[in-house]
């Protein structure tokens, strides 16, 4: 049987890497809308309907509506937005999240893919809080260095055709401290409050590096930088796509530097654990299109129809 798939938002940097992601699987039947009829809602609607399952990358206020339109019980939506992230009605399409995520996933017929940031960030934080060595009360603190395509179309277009100098430096975003990551990096990680989020934005295509800073001081109990290290290896030992590297500062560097590229174009994500007793710093680096984006959207794709979870992604 050849699934039907659409792709609403296919023209957008998600939405195409979706499809390069659906190109490599075969027994699917992609549905298309004509450029044309994109914001034609009787024919947007039709497709929703008659899709066994449907990617949405679009905003928020246009995925809800594109929600509102599909009536039709058996058709999946996956949704990349910021919208339904943590909506009680929506499973939360991190796999990795905790043993019993890939059966909700599975089970499920509404899933919200989570943000690039948020991935790095749960996935470090969330095995030391639910192990109890970070406190939920803990005040989190991470900076993300993430390449220009995650802002989409117009930032991809400013950065590639605009000169200006000032675009070749790394710049600051999200100033006013209010990034719409940050409810799910609140509630997907255990804390108690949001964490103080400082995203950067690099003057290069794509690959992130969210990094987290913590003093074992304030942990709920005595644990060294290596302790760490062991606890998210025991978390994520049988985990294909998460790979925690050694404690070993020269693992996860390249001639005494950070290499953020060395996942992009894969679905990996790497934790690296640097520091000593009374300083820690986690790094996760991954591709922001690929485990941070479409990768992510393809795996919960595989895991609600059945198929193999690396379909497509290898």
């Amino acid at each position: 049987m050849a699934y039907k798939i659409f792709v609403d938002g296919q023209e957008g940097t998600t939405g195409l890497k979706i499809h390069d992601y659906l190109s490599r699987i075969p027994n699917i039947d992609i549905l298309t809308i004509e450029p044309q009829m994109r914001k034609d809602t009787d024919a947007r609607k039709a497709l929703l309907n008659e899709a066994d399952l449907v990617f949405l990358c679009l905003p928020d206020a246009a995925s809800r509506e594109a929600v509102s339109l599909v009536s039709n019980p058996r058709t999946k939506i996956i949704d990349a937005s910021t919208a339904f992230r943590t909506d009680p009605d929506w499973v939360y399409g991190l796999p990795e999240l905790h043993p019993g995520q890939r059966s909700l996933i599975r089970d499920a017929a509404r899933v919200a893919v989570p943000g690039c940031h948020a991935t790095g960030f749960i996935l470090a934080m969330r095995p030391l809080i639910a192990g109890g060595i970070v406190p939920r009360d803990y005040p989190a603190v991470c900076y993300s260095l993430t390449g220009y395509s995650g802002g989409g179309k117009k930032l991809i277009a400013e950065y590639q055709h605009n000169g200006r100098e000032e675009l070749y430096a790394p710049r600051h975003y999200a100033l006013g401290l209010t990034h719409k990551h940050l409810p799910e990096m609140k509630w997907h990680a255990g804390l108690a409050a949001p964490p103080l989020f400082a995203p950067i934005v690099g003057n290069y295509y794509q690959g992130d590096a969210v990094s987290i800073p913590l003093l074992p001081r304030l942990f709920a109990k005595k644990v060294t930088a290596q302790d760490v290290q062991e606890q998210l290896a025991s978390y994520y030992q049988d985990e294909r796509f998460v790979r925690v590297m050694p404690y070993d500062a020269e693992a996860c560097l390249e001639d005494g530097s950070f290499n953020l590229l060395a996942r992009n174009h894969t679905n990996e994500l790497d934790i690296c654990v640097f520091g000593h007793d009374e300083q820690v710093l986690i790094i996760t680096r991954f591709d922001n299109l690929g485990k941070g984006a479409a990768g992510a959207a393809i795996q919960n794709m595989n895991i609600m129809l059945g198929w193999e979870e690396a379909a497509g992604l290898l």
